[in-house]
């Protein structure tokens, strides 16, 4: 004889439906570019100008945060676009990562 199997029955609340209506807010992520005693600090201006298309006091600033705070922020968007961006920094020598925005 075979086992008889009973169907399990989930109680579902009105908080669960709810949380279950709502979608998570949609965080961006950014590329966060890292200090390094390699690059010279005009050539990390360059690439943030070259390839973020930056204004080059913008530039200059991104940098500037570099290189005393350690990092920046350089760009922020879906996570697909910074994956993209950190490779491209990467390519141009720099050390970077990707996080998602708190």
């Amino acid at each position: 004889m075979e086992p008889v199997t009973v169907p399990l029955e989930i109680e579902r609340t009105e908080a669960s439906e709810a949380a279950e209506a709502v979608p998570e807010p949609d965080v961006p992520w950014v590329t966060v570019v890292h200090n390094d005693p390699v690059n010279l600090m005009s050539y990390v201006t360059y690439v943030f100008q070259a390839y973020f298309g930056y204004p080059k006091d913008t530039a200059h600033r991104l940098m500037l945060d570099v290189h005393h705070k350690g990092r920046a922020i350089v760009s922020s968007g879906t996570r697909e676009e910074m994956e993209r961006d950190v490779q491209a920094m990467h390519g141009y020598g720099l050390w970077a990562t990707l996080q998602q925005e708190r």
